[in-house]
């Protein structure tokens, strides 16, 4: 194990037999000193089971493991995707932080495709289209998704419509009540070749009758324009843009055509900010490296196989979804990248739900369960509504949660006996807008380089994705009775299909 990860083990050990709201009470300035604040968004990891010297030890390893040499490198277009030999350019498309000249042309280039992205806007704004039809899978829906979810506005000039899920049932709900006349549809996909994405699209296209509202967004112009869709209406997509990292590019066209141009621009501008933070703040003022070396202390040295995110702004309900895909694809690695084991646990199984939902749902084992779970808990100081008693209740709920999964509670009757001791983070946004948004994106795509940088692994393949898909492709012949499946457990179940399938 490197010696950074190591070195964390007699701190955690230290502190084992030490009650979280102990450590608290015990430091009287912790709650000021263990708090940041970047703009509008407030950070305070006063509730983590740690203490001063396990910081500095902390942030030594970060300084063993040069984070701040990492995230130069990062912007400066390094080959930072080290297994697939390219770089990891998203910081580029909505900010210039970087001298470097790959940097500064994915920036030029990036704000060249927004020029057209704004005039593909006004194009459909300025026609009949009343619903957008947006049809990708992965990165290339859970982002946009998230955004429009938590930023449209009931009298946006676009209804925005997702299609993900190569289930029939999904595609047959998303144009129910739709008009074929007046919708429009995007189809999002870097390669151009991802099944769910082209039979979905497929069978919109078809629905439509009419391929001038037909639109991509892909790096693969030729089989976009195979497909049936105008040159002029496909946008351009970099291979140095990973999907989980590609909200910020034209893969945002749905979110811009949901909240305006202007918003979507104010979106990356958020998320510049955080950027511009990241790579000027010294370490012990970072925020994205506070939440990098949080969450790998909370899996090393405590062991925690879990992690909650729990937003209380149902705004941000999707925001489970997306961080599952931005943390586990990148972080769900057992080969570090020079091609040995990692040796240490990485990434945990992130999980959540909006609050205050959620403490009707699986709030019981967070509180008395056998399993520690660290939390991030997200809430928004000011509501977009007139219901000023709701938001109330809400933020007395976030506090409330946080408190008592801290704290604890004991008791004569065991069964009402609250251990305490859970750790977490609590992040306050001064209000939802698309700068917060991109703010609170930014930072979580930073920690997580950051956490696969204290691991020495690689944050931006995702080749344990392919594996079924390939699995899969081999099985369609079998499924329609064409071949023969090799695995013998698959022979049994497509022979009970068969069986049960009306002729």
């Amino acid at each position: 194990m490197n010696r950074g990860l190591a070195s964390l083990d007699a701190h955690a050990e230290r502190l084992a037999e030490t009650p979280l709201r102990d450590l608290i009470a015990a430091d009287p300035a912790r709650a000021e000193d263990f708090a940041l604040r970047v703009g509008p968004l407030y950070a305070s990891f006063a509730r983590q089971h740690i203490d001063r010297a396990a910081l500095v030890a902390l942030f030594a390893m970060a300084r063993e493991r040069d984070f701040s040499g990492a995230l130069r490198r990062l912007f400066d277009g390094e080959s930072v995707n080290a297994t697939e030999g390219r770089a990891a350019l998203h910081t580029a498309l909505r900010s210039d932080l970087s001298t470097a000249t790959v940097a500064r042309d994915a920036h030029f280039e990036a704000a060249n495709a927004r020029q057209r992205m704004a005039a593909l806007v006004a194009q459909l704004e300025a026609g009949g289209v009343t619903d957008i039809v947006s049809i990708g899978i992965g990165g290339s829906d859970l982002g946009p998704r998230l955004a429009v979810d938590a930023l449209a506005q009931p009298d946006a000039r676009f209804r925005v419509h997702f299609l993900s899920n190569v289930d029939g049932h999904a595609v047959e709900r998303v144009l129910g009540g739709l008009d074929p006349a007046r919708t429009a549809a995007i189809l999002v996909s870097k390669t151009f070749g991802t099944q769910e994405t082209l039979l979905n699209g497929a069978i919109v296209r078809d629905w439509m009758g009419d391929g001038a509202r037909l639109f991509a967004v892909s790096a693969n112009v030729e089989r976009a324009a195979a497909f049936g869709i105008a040159a002029e209406r496909i946008l351009p997509m970099r291979d140095w843009v990973g999907g989980r990292y590609s909200l910020w590019s034209a893969v945002g066209l749905p979110v811009a055509l949901a909240i305006g141009m202007a918003n979507f621009e104010r979106l990356l501008a958020g998320a510049a900010a955080m950027d511009a933070h990241v790579i000027e703040a010294p370490l012990e003022r970072n925020l994205a490296a506070w939440h990098a070396l949080v969450s790998v202390w909370n899996r090393n040295a405590l062991g925690a196989s879990t992690q909650a995110v729990l937003p209380y702004d149902e705004r941000l309900r999707l925001l489970p979804n997306y961080l599952q895909q931005l943390v586990m694809e990148s972080l769900g690695k057992s080969v570090r990248i020079d091609g040995n084991a990692v040796d240490a646990a990485t990434a945990p199984v992130w999980w959540g739900g909006a609050g205050t939902d959620a403490q009707h749902s699986f709030f019981q084992v967070l509180h008395q369960g056998t399993q520690r779970v660290p939390a991030d808990f997200i809430g928004v100081v000011r509501g977009d509504h007139a219901h000023t008693g709701n938001h109330a209740a809400l933020l007395a709920n976030l506090f409330a949660q946080a408190e008592a999964l801290a704290n604890g509670q004991s008791s004569e009757d065991p069964h009402r006996v609250y251990a305490g001791g859970r750790p977490s983070t609590l992040l306050l946004l001064d209000a939802l807008t698309p700068e917060t948004l991109g703010m609170l994106l930014a930072m979580y795509e930073h920690s997580v380089y950051l956490q696969a940088v204290a691991w020495g692994i690689n944050a931006f393949d995702q080749f344990g994705v392919e594996l079924g898909k390939q699995v899969a492709n081999r099985l369609l012949p079998a499924l329609k009775g064409e071949a023969e499946a090799d695995d013998v457990v698959t022979k049994a179940l497509l022979a009970e299909l068969k069986s049960r399938s009306r002729p």
